[in-house]
């Protein structure tokens, strides 16, 4: 499939799927004419990247991971352990964040109650 098709089904532009190539994230073949030629395959490993990058993982790591995936069956067990070592940054970011939201929730449980008991119109809660 074109870069054109491949980007609706991915949701991502072609920019990004340009750079994702120059950046040794994804290896795509080209046809006859030298156009970009992607397949089915190609797609579940792109929307991996985007997960990888949406929970933060480096573009160091990212690249990391897709030489190790390259290179094939053996480098198994150092994409599981990289796998695994993101995944504990993952379920830390997840606290800090669930902190995060207890903080603002008691402060617009706050100010709820001061709207509540009418001070609104006061400097009432900070």
């Amino acid at each position: 499939m074109t870069i054109g098709q491949f980007s609706a089904k991915t949701g991502l532009p072609p920019t990004t799927l340009r750079y994702y190539e120059a950046k040794g994230l994804i290896t795509v073949p080209r046809d006859g004419g030298g156009r970009r030629a992607y397949d089915g395959g190609d797609i579940e490993w792109v929307l991996f990247l985007c997960r990888l990058k949406e929970t933060g993982m480096s573009l160091r790591q990212m690249q990391r991971y897709a030489r190790l995936r390259r290179d094939g069956p053996a480098t198994m067990p150092e994409r599981l352990a990289l796998l695994c070592a993101h995944r504990e940054c993952v379920l830390e970011q997840q606290r800090r964040w669930a902190g995060c939201l207890e903080s603002l929730d008691s402060k617009i449980g706050l100010y709820r109650q001061a709207i509540a008991d009418g001070a609104a119109g006061s400097q009432g809660a900070p």
